[in-house]
């Protein structure tokens, strides 16, 4: 199965998951949800190798952690387009970056097998 896949099943199964269990993350419905995955598939795509390439030093300095940071400004990026799904601020987008990440590789490595 495609990279891209997992990386959207992993990212619509985490914000959803955090929605159950943190009050202050809000999803509309099932296809505002599934909408936020692909937006922040695209912006994945298209601006985080941008902020990747500008944030380098602080990702160099920190040994590859603040790259975590330019994840959660992604998620805060979609979120900001989606009108149906309410992230409510950086920390959880923080938190759905870290479980986004965990969640992605479980799965790659789960098709390798």
């Amino acid at each position: 199965m495609s990279k891209l896949f997992f990386k959207y099943l992993s990212i619509i199964l985490t914000i959803y998951l955090l929605s159950t269990v943190i009050d202050s993350i809000y999803i509309g419905d099932i296809s505002s949800l599934l909408i936020m995955g692909l937006v922040l598939l695209v912006i994945n795509l298209i601006v985080k190798p941008v902020l990747l390439l500008i944030t380098l030093p602080f990702s160099i300095l920190t040994l590859g952690l603040f790259t975590f940071i330019v994840n959660a400004w992604t998620i805060m990026i979609a979120d900001h387009f989606i009108s149906d799904v309410n992230m409510n601020g950086f920390l959880n987008s923080l938190l759905a970056a870290f479980i986004i990440t965990i969640l992605y590789h479980l799965f790659r490595d789960m098709n390798k097998a």
